[in-house]
């Protein structure tokens, strides 16, 4: 049984101390890739370091996160173009729109969003979106690249059913993390009226731990907590889960 994380952080500050060992565990729990979305400048060389110490199991993005957009956007998107015109990544992300905590640069993440949903139209690359309270904004927003060809994850999707299906319209998958174990999220019903078809699985660790270690730090081993509970959900095997998922997942990212 093959597993991939579609979405883990493993170069951010909480696994400074024992990457080895995390990598080490996911592999024991059957995941075999780790896909790496960007942040920013301040977090695109170390996540790079770990994609090279790891370059057989982890793949880096290359994008500016909503929530990075501030003041220095255009330094900030000049430094990404560098980094893709320099060399392969397998993404675009993680990118999208963020209203949660500042509405402050909010013409700018749209603008940002764009600029590099057209650089990953030109370069063939899906994109990975994050979106927090701006969903049907971000819709919207990626509806005219998608009927340009545009691909790509919603990642940690966590909404109803209606929303999944307007995103699975447009030929983006959903990213499924450790959401779908809270029992008072709902997603679980959304999960169940959608074809394991239109889904890929992620941790985001290390936040959005899964029962049973919600509060703890989240790792990639927990990816299976994940598998698990869908497998649940729909009354199959963690195996269909992990076979159909792993599918979806080497197909979106198939520059790899």
């Amino acid at each position: 049984m093959n597993l991939i994380d579609t979405h883990c952080h493993l170069y951010a500050e909480e696994f400074n101390n024992d990457i080895e060992a995390i990598i080490f565990r996911a592999k024991e729990n059957n995941v075999k890739k780790f896909f790496l979305p960007a942040i920013d400048s301040t977090t695109h060389n170390v996540m790079i370091d770990v994609e090279k110490k790891f370059s057989n199991e982890c793949f880096a993005m290359m994008g500016l996160h909503p929530c990075s957009v501030k003041e220095n956007v255009e330094e900030e998107l000049t430094i990404v173009k560098q980094w893709l015109d320099k060399r392969k990544f397998v993404a675009v992300g993680e990118i999208g729109l963020d209203f949660y905590w500042d509405k402050t640069f909010t013409q700018q993440q749209h603008k940002a969003f764009e600029t590099q949903m057209q650089w990953a139209l030109h370069l063939q690359l899906p994109i990975v979106i994050h979106t927090r309270n701006a969903m049907q904004e971000t819709i919207a927003a990626v509806t005219p690249f998608a009927k340009k060809g545009l691909k790509g994850i919603f990642h940690c999707f966590g909404e109803n059913y209606e929303t999944a299906k307007q995103i699975i319209d447009l030929g983006f998958l959903l990213g499924i993390g450790g959401v779908v174990t809270y029992k008072k999220s709902g997603l679980a019903e959304t999960v169940k009226n959608i074809s394991l078809k239109h889904i890929v699985l992620e941790t985001d660790a290390p936040y959005l731990t899964p029962v049973p270690f919600r509060g703890k730090r989240n790792e990639s081993s927990y990816l299976k907590f994940i598998a698990e509970k869908i497998a649940e959900i729909k009354n199959i095997s963690v195996e269909e889960v992990a076979n159909i998922t792993t599918v979806n997942a080497e197909k979106i990212f198939e520059k790899i």
